[in-house]
């Protein structure tokens, strides 16, 4: 049949292409997306960490508190967090802005990643500006590294009689680096700067455990001593369960034009059977049996099936590669950075390929089925 009738095959074989690459092209394109964007979160250090506040002003993220929660067995590292209404002047610009002390390590634990400059490390001094606040100065982003700003911070301090006042307090630094945050104006600058403030509670803690397991133990551990916790593994863990809906969703328009072109192989399949029935009948009447013309008929459907699945693949790999190709000169010509929208495990291409194979093995069994249970005498009597 592919000798004979090469045109209806390779046809039958290239609608089953389509239907495959469509499945294909759209799963590919759901996964790439999950992964792009969950990569853009997420790092080895931030599904390790927990994010630690305090409900209420009943229960305080105190040193003593800090100091408790390093001491769970599983606990690798604390970074502390403490925040503060501060001011912001450089050159004849001022601005209101929200000043946070941190200790290095937030930086990593948070997965932040600096879009200027760099970050502060141990024992290192200079600020790190937001993007939103380092806009309000009218500067571009590098511009502004190593300029000088200076500081007035707000610090709220209980007085003997129970009331709360407020003290200035006033210094200078330099701008190391920006860090990308387009919807907070903040300042960050190391808590050992800060000394003088004589900080007495913090607003977060990120908590760094020594593995996966242990997350949910030192989560109740924590939650036990009365304050609220949260992980960046739970909001991964939603986003992965809307991305499989999404490929599900995907996936299933894809299936709707591998069915079509499963009718059409059903169809090639069954008009082979009308024009080689007086073959059949040759072949039958000389010794073949009702197994050998099933298994024929099946292993020409099948492979047919996995050509298509072979074609597929090529088409829908070659075609996100072309639209990765196209989304990558648009990000470099924007300075963005690379992207890589379609991604296909090894896996999925493995069970795509026994999915058109089956596909061809079920439009086949029919035609397969009536073709062995012809009557050899009616067979060569049929014009």
């Amino acid at each position: 049949m592919f000798r004979t009738r090469p045109m209806r095959t390779l046809l039958t074989i290239l609608g089953v292409g389509v239907g495959i690459g469509t499945v294909f092209f759209l799963v590919s394109l759901g996964y790439g997306l999950q992964q792009t964007i969950l990569n853009r979160i997420a790092n080895a250090d931030t599904l390790l960490t927990l994010d630690v506040a305090s409900p209420s002003d009943a229960v305080l993220l105190d040193e003593q508190s800090v100091t408790g929660i390093t001491s769970i067995p599983q606990v690798e590292q604390v970074a502390r967090m403490a925040v503060f209404s501060a001011q912001v002047s450089l050159g004849s610009l001022t601005s209101d802005v929200e000043l946070e002390g941190m200790d290095p390590s937030f930086f990593r634990f948070s997965g932040s990643v600096p879009a200027a400059g760099d970050f502060f490390s141990v024992g290192e001094s200079g600020a790190v500006l937001s993007s939103a606040a380092a806009r309000l100065f009218g500067d571009s982003t590098e511009g502004l590294i190593g300029k000088q700003i200076n500081l007035v911070v707000y610090l709220p301090e209980e007085t003997e009689v129970g009331t709360v006042r407020v003290r200035e307090w006033s210094g200078a630094t330099v701008i190391r680096g920006i860090l990308m945050d387009e919807d907070n104006s903040r300042i960050l600058l190391p808590l050992d700067a800060l000394s003088s403030f004589k900080i007495k509670n913090y607003d977060q803690l990120k908590v760094k455990v020594n593995g996966q397991s242990s997350m949910a133990a030192v989560r109740d551990e924590i939650i036990k001593r009365g304050f609220v916790v949260a992980s960046l593994s739970d909001v991964i863990d939603q986003a992965t369960k809307i991305f499989q809906i999404i490929q599900i969703v995907l996936g299933f328009f894809g299936l709707v034009a591998l069915v079509v072109s499963a009718i059409g192989m059903f169809n090639t399949m069954t008009i082979a059977l009308l024009e080689r029935t007086n073959e059949i009948g040759i072949m039958r009447s000389i010794g073949m049996t009702r197994r050998d013309i099933m298994t024929m008929f099946l292993v020409e459907s099948m492979a047919m099936g996995f050509l298509g699945g072979v074609g597929g693949l090529t088409m829908g790999g070659v075609i996100g590669e072309a639209v990765n190709f196209g989304l990558n000169a648009l990000a470099q010509r924007f300075n963005g950075p690379p992207v890589d929208v379609f991604l296909a495990p090894l896996w999925f291409m493995v069970v795509i390929m026994v999915f058109s194979t089956s596909i061809g093995f079920l439009t086949g069994l029919y035609p397969s089925f009536r073709a062995a249970r012809l009557n050899p005498l009616d067979a060569l009597r049929y014009k």
